[in-house]
């Protein structure tokens, strides 16, 4: 399930949650380290892209536990002010 909402700082978070096996909790902050993977073909390359685009961004991601399973992924990126 994808949701999106207007953050408290004045962005957008995003929210992507499933409900598959999830991530054991001491690896939730790990899963985003280059090589650093859980799928047995997996580069371990995308969370680690993707996290360094959305800080240049000046935003942020994270991982969270979907109880009562599954993962949940969220950035939130800040507003850009319309120069239109």
């Amino acid at each position: 399930m994808i949701s999106t909402e207007q953050s408290r700082a004045n962005g957008t978070l995003v929210a992507v949650r499933d409900s598959g096996p999830g991530i054991d909790s001491k690896n939730l902050e790990r899963v985003f380290k280059a090589f650093y993977t859980t799928k047995s073909g997996g580069m371990g390359m995308g969370l680690s892209i993707c996290r360094s685009i959305i800080e240049e961004h000046g935003g942020r991601l994270w991982a969270s536990a979907n109880l009562p399973r599954g993962v949940s992924f969220h950035f939130v990126l800040p507003a850009i002010a319309n120069t239109a």
